[in-house]
């Protein structure tokens, strides 16, 4: 799939797109001069959330999103379809709060598939979702029962009860998925799965509706305060949301404090219901194999099983905009998904997909407001951003409004500094480039390793070991 920039090629970009049933026409793009009270920059779930929420408290806002592509071209419309009760790292950030703060901020974290749903509900946005929990499993060796024991006595002692992860035994396990001599799973309802694409179109029309004007095929080419700029005009502006995540690199300086990654995914063909009785997962629950290969996968509603892994990185940090997947890359897909479901080794894979997405420097989100400036931004999602992307739009929406709330007095919300006195800057190149892969190298490694079961031990606790320290390296 070749991601050029016409219409027609926009239902190739993955799954997701290609199950739009609306048509992809683009909205007109921005030709003349205008002025606005916030400008956001990218409309996916980021620019969208927020603009929702800021007609919600303030509906005579004049609002205008400016999309390079169409709603949904980005990560928006290429993940996995995971909305998840959380954000990335957040039991560093929460785990020095006192009672009742701690509690609250786990509570306001595991509300946000509700939330989602709530306006899906509320707005008619057919997007299948369905909130059936995640399970995270000790599919393939013991050590992944190990560290996920030890994840879940964290959990729990920093105040999460049974009711918010709890151990599943293999027993219990097959009642929600059945992977042949899987060693358990945490299961957390704070979870849900939908089409993704359909929800960024889906929200695209409700702001619409709300008064946002997006214009589509409008990159903004030049950005300063109270200033946006694209090929064809400007946009003076109170207010600039720069939304962008993983394709912060297009916009200077922001590149230097979002790496762009790549995450790949393969869908398999519509399974009949005698292999899915074999594999279970009936109520719309997301799984992901316990590897720091950052493994994930749900059953469609159309019954694919869609499956993926954390993928590369570019020098320089380039954008990726070819996603037809290398024999190598859907090799590596493959190889896990028959490891994990031995009755799909050999199953007809119909479509092969992938996006760029943004990864901050400690794997650390943050929600921003530059007062002075008029700059908001959330990002940091670290690939977990369908579901941390609502949370980061209600955020910035209270920041910009001047609301107090539970959302702004957040461990991971930064007032009043700039972007470059709240953000840690990536190392510059070859730096950027040497370490992840070299980090990467090691994951693969690691679970080359621990996967075969005649390692030796010592080779075991070796490569678990250096795996662990470089894993510490991003942090």
């Amino acid at each position: 799939m070749t991601h050029q920039n016409q219409p027609d090629n926009w239902r190739t970009i993955s799954l997701w797109m290609e199950g739009v049933e609306a048509p992809l026409t683009p909205r007109p793009a921005l030709a003349t001069d205008i002025t606005a009270d916030i400008a956001i920059i990218g409309a996916g779930y980021t620019g969208l959330w927020t603009a929702y929420y800021l007609k919600t408290h303030a509906p005579d806002l004049n609002i205008v999103i400016l999309e390079a592509q169409t709603a949904g071209f980005g990560a928006s419309g290429r993940n996995g379809g995971w909305v998840m009760g959380a954000v990335l790292g957040e039991d560093r950030l929460t785990g020095h709060l006192p009672e009742p703060q701690r509690h609250e901020s786990w509570a306001l974290l595991h509300g946000i598939p509700d939330e989602v749903g709530r306006v899906v509900q509320a707005e008619s946005i057919a997007c299948d979702f369905r909130k059936g929990g995640t399970l995270y499993c000790a599919a393939r060796y013991p050590e992944q029962e190990r560290r996920l024991r030890d994840w879940l006595r964290e959990m729990h002692a920093e105040g999460q009860t049974e009711a918010d992860a709890r151990w599943l035994t293999p027993a219990e396990l097959t009642q929600e998925i059945r992977i042949p001599g899987a060693l358990g799973a945490i299961y957390t309802p704070h979870c849900a799965t939908i089409q993704p694409a359909r929800l960024a179109r889906g929200l695209a029309d409700a702001v619409e509706r709300l008064g946002v004007k997006i214009y589509e095929q409008s990159a903004v080419i030049a950005w300063q305060p109270g200033e946006l700029r694209t090929a064809q005009a400007r946009i003076k502006t109170d207010w600039v949301v720069p939304a962008v995540e993983g394709y912060a690199t297009t916009l200077p300086p922001l590149g230097d404090y979002q790496l762009p990654v790549q995450s790949l995914l393969i869908a398999t063909e519509p399974l009949p219901e005698d292999v899915w009785a074999g594999i279970g997962l009936s109520r719309g629950q997301s799984f992901s194999e316990f590897s720091r290969q950052v493994t994930y996968g749900q059953r469609t509603a159309d019954n694919r099983l869609a499956f993926g892994a954390r993928g590369g990185y570019r020098f320089g940090g380039k954008l990726r905009t070819d996603f037809n997947l290398t024999e190598a890359e859907e090799h590596l897909r493959r190889y896990l998904l028959g490891e994990i479901f031995p009755q799909l080794q050999n199953v007809t894979i119909t479509h092969r997909w992938g996006g760029n997405l943004g990864m901050s420097r400690r794997f650390q989100p943050h929600m921003l407001v530059d007062s002075k400036n008029r700059i908001a931004l959330s990002g940091g999602y670290g690939g977990e951003g369908v579901g941390a992307s609502n949370l980061g739009g209600r955020t910035l929406a209270d920041l910009i409004l001047g609301r107090n709330s539970l959302e702004t007095t957040q461990p991971w919300v930064i007032k009043d500094k700039t972007i470059s006195q709240a953000l840690r800057r990536w190392e510059p190149e070859p730096l950027r480039w040497l370490g992840y892969n070299a980090i990467i190298a090691s994951f693969v490694h690691e679970d080359q390793v621990l996967a075969n079961p005649h390692s030796a031990p010592w080779r075991r606790r070796l490569a678990e070991a250096l795996a662990a320290r470089m894993e510490g390296l991003m942090r």
